[in-house]
């Protein structure tokens, strides 16, 4: 006698966001990338429907990063002084689909470049490169206020994603993404509510949910990593179930993370044990990344080339 497997039907879906607008759609990009779609847990064949597969965005910077750890440096040291030949880098050396690109410059302790400037680099920056585009403010608030709505103006028409819209901070951002047709990152505490509570504010102002990706913040590979796929598990199965105001896609921030972790940095001197430096960067933000496609992650922002080979080896074998 056949035993029927039992099969979670799920009534939900996470809705599909699209970045980048090709000529055809008034932008310039040369592909648009569509992440989130999906009708289940990740890569559960013939159980749910998984139409667009996770996607990594190469991390740049507008000014050359003072603390990545010395293997990533390695990687980018010869171009990061000149944020266009870094971006151009990571294109044509490492066939990059998709770019996130952080105003770091900005900040009142990196340089205090103004929304002048940043607009002026957005509106280069989209002429040197043709990948879609993500692009960060530098986390001072009332710098971000002023320099990211500059930028959604300089990028019209592009469909970029912009971030991070905070619970304390959405308004002026959501404004001038709505207003250039962007979408916007929303992002919480590693908190579902605090997540819903924002999405709800975001959506209000007129964002609609297929323009809205969630940061649930997350920690790196030993840095409370598994607290961050709990979060993001549960927001999953919560959208999956039906609630629309945590159905979008998660953006995490790989790289960063795992960049913070001491078994990133530190050298074999300091602790033999733990084998060569030269390799660990990359593990740590491989496994990183690789816990965060499993938790839902649609977009993995990540920094070591090596780590982001793996991680698109990875998605394809799960994928396949």
């Amino acid at each position: 006698m056949a035993v029927e497997p039992l099969i979670e039907k799920w009534q939900g879906k996470v809705a599909q966001v699209t970045i980048g607008a090709t000529v055809k759609d008034g932008g310039t990009r040369s592909h648009p990338v569509v992440v989130g779609g999906e009708t289940g847990l990740p890569f559960i064949p013939d159980v749910s429907a998984m139409p667009n597969k996770p996607v990594v965005a190469f991390e740049i910077w507008d000014i050359a990063p003072a603390d990545w750890p010395e293997e990533i440096a390695a990687a980018y040291r010869k171009v990061w002084n000149d944020p266009f030949a870094w971006a151009q880098s990571c294109v044509a050396d490492y066939k990059a689909q998709l770019l996130c690109v952080r105003l770091q410059g900005s900040h009142p302790d990196s340089g205090s470049k103004t929304a002048a400037q940043q607009q002026k680099f957005i509106a280069e920056l989209l002429k040197k490169v043709k990948v879609p585009l993500i692009i960060i403010g530098c986390g001072d608030d009332e710098t971000d206020n002023l320099v990211l709505p500059a930028c959604c103006e300089a990028a019209k028409g592009e469909k970029c994603l912009f971030g991070s819209a905070v619970q304390d901070n959405y308004k002026t951002l959501v404004a001038g993404a709505f207003a250039d047709g962007h979408s916007i990152i929303a992002e919480s505490p590693i908190d579902i509510n605090i997540a819903k509570q924002l999405n709800i504010l975001i959506s209000d102002m007129g964002i609609g949910l297929d323009r809205l990706v969630i940061n649930p913040t997350i920690g790196a590979l030993g840095y409370g990593l598994e607290y961050a796929y709990s979060i993001m598990e549960r927001a999953r199965l919560s959208a999956l179930s039906g609630d629309k105001m945590v159905a979008m896609p998660f953006i995490c921030f790989a790289g960063q993370e795992a960049s913070r972790a001491k078994e990133s940095r530190v050298t074999e001197k300091e602790f033999p044990q733990w084998g060569p430096e030269k390799d660990r960067a990359c593990i740590w933000e491989a496994l990183t990344a690789a816990s965060l496609i499993n938790a839902g992650a649609d977009i993995l922002v990540m920094r070591h080339p090596g780590a982001v080979g793996l991680i698109n080896n990875y998605i394809e074998q799960m994928t396949a």
